[in-house]
């Protein structure tokens, strides 16, 4: 009996837990001979990431020193995609920077303007492992005087070296609380990541899975987007209670086997 996978046209990669660990220190897990199977049968493909700290072009070196053979446009990072979106929706914004140098690179390429005074069009939030109490509480109190929030995602946890390690969503908590202001959320779980997925693909969800190591990102997103969903267990969860899986792999290239 054919396996369900072989149906599926497009072929979304989570990045952390399922190709490597350790943002700091980062160890190969798979996915080589998984990329090659999709390439030998015609099949689409997107790394689909809520990786904020790094631009695309950092993302996409890694892959390479890994012989993981991905092509520069098929790597979709949240970071990328905020920028995107705030220059898609408002034109180019003033931005006060809750985050790294990967989310400044994508936002500055996309002709946004880096403010560090008592004003700014948007507080954008990425992982941010510098954060300080001041930091906080300038984002904030931008937001209170009438900033508009946008996050690279609100993952509470991501796969560190050593095991899972704060994400973005706690920092994120903190700024809406103060505040009282809600967040426009870009990256996973939310609908907005896979649906520009399947647009820039030109594919029905149907025709879609997600393959990911993170239950309340990678696999409930994807529920919510009517996506079909593995769950890999290389990085955090090692089920998806309550959630309909298409398979369960122990490693990223058994799907080399299914196709």
């Amino acid at each position: 009996m054919k396996h369900p996978l072989r149906a599926k046209n497009l072929f979304l990669f989570d990045l952390d837990g399922v190709f490597y660990k350790g943002k700091e220190s980062r160890v190969k897990i798979g996915g080589t001979r998984a990329i090659e199977a999709l390439r030998a049968n015609g099949r689409k493909l997107f790394i689909l990431t809520n990786n904020s700290t790094d631009s695309v072009a950092t993302v996409y070196s890694y892959l390479m020193d890994f012989g993981i053979p991905v092509k520069r446009d098929e790597v979709l990072t949240s970071s990328l995609l905020t920028a995107e979106y705030l220059r898609d929706t408002h034109g180019k914004v003033s931005y006060y920077l809750v985050g790294e140098k990967g989310l400044d690179t994508e936002m500055k390429r996309c002709g946004h303007r880096r403010t560090k005074g008592e004003t700014a069009d948007f507080v954008v939030v990425g992982l941010d492992r510098e954060i300080t109490y001041e930091k906080l509480d300038h984002a904030a109190r931008l937001a209170r005087n009438g900033a508009g929030i946008v996050a690279t995602h609100a993952s509470r946890l991501y796969m560190y070296k050593s095991g899972p390690a704060i994400a973005t969503g706690p920092l994120l908590k903190a700024i809406e609380y103060a505040s009282q202001k809600r967040a426009v959320v870009i990256g996973k779980p939310s609908r907005l990541m896979f649906s520009i997925a399947l647009r820039r693909s030109g594919t029905e969800k149907d025709e879609a899975v997600m393959i990911g190591d993170q239950v309340d990102t990678d696999i409930l997103g994807a529920s919510r987007a009517g996506i079909d969903a593995i769950l890999v267990t290389t990085g955090i969860d090692r089920d998806a209670p309550g959630l309909k899986l298409l398979a369960k792999l122990s490693n990223v290239d058994e799907i080399a086997q299914l196709l």
